[in-house]
């Protein structure tokens, strides 16, 4: 084997070494390294401010983990508790948060200014099925050409578009023109 390959190799390894297997977000055991820490015990009564080392003292004899859960206080707060468990349980509950979590999207409805009457109706009824799906509604008028030299008329548009939709939004952000494009916000009124 060359040397450039060997090298290349240890190279790797280091780098991959560098990183952690698993993240902890809290401190453990020997890891806590202070000298003075204020423990809580495990039914969340004070027990006081102790050396780190009587601390562990005290959850080893509970046979549980001592976990720093404070470590900007001073002295940092550290209490004993069984931490499999209480990572259990937050995962649990992200989860939980996740599930109940709903992404609202923002759907577009783009129109020209001289949009027909039958069109401007079918534009309109999509808009009202993406509000009742709980979703925000970016409403655009795009002027080509010389459709820049009449903006007013996509202004009343969007107004009008606005108010065809009154009963299932309310108008998150009125119409403003940005660049070539006049856009206002349509928000669902009933959040669920």
């Amino acid at each position: 084997m060359c040397a450039w390959a060997s090298y290349r190799r240890l190279r790797v390894l280091i780098f991959w070494r560098c990183f952690a297997i698993g993240k902890l977000d809290h401190q453990l055991n020997e890891e806590i390294r202070d000298k003075e820490v204020r423990l809580i015990g495990v039914e969340g009564e004070q027990l006081g401010i102790m050396s780190s080392a009587d601390a562990l003292a005290m959850a080893e004899k509970a046979e549980l983990d001592l976990v720093k859960i404070a470590p900007n206080a001073v002295p940092p707060v550290c209490r004993i508790m069984d931490y499999g468990k209480f990572r259990f349980e937050q995962l649990k509950k992200e989860k939980e948060a996740k599930k109940n979590q709903r992404v609202v999207e923002v759907k577009e409805v783009r129109m020209s200014p001289n949009i027909d009457t039958n069109d401007f109706n079918t534009k309109v009824r999509a808009a009202q099925k993406f509000l009742q799906a709980g979703n925000r509604v970016k409403v655009s008028v795009r002027f080509r050409g010389r459709e820049m030299a009449h903006t007013s008329l996509g202004e009343v548009l969007l107004v009008r578009f606005g108010e065809a939709c009154a009963e299932q939004s309310s108008v998150d952000k009125q119409p403003k023109l940005e660049g070539r494009m006049m856009s206002m916000f349509l928000a669902p009124k009933n959040n669920k």
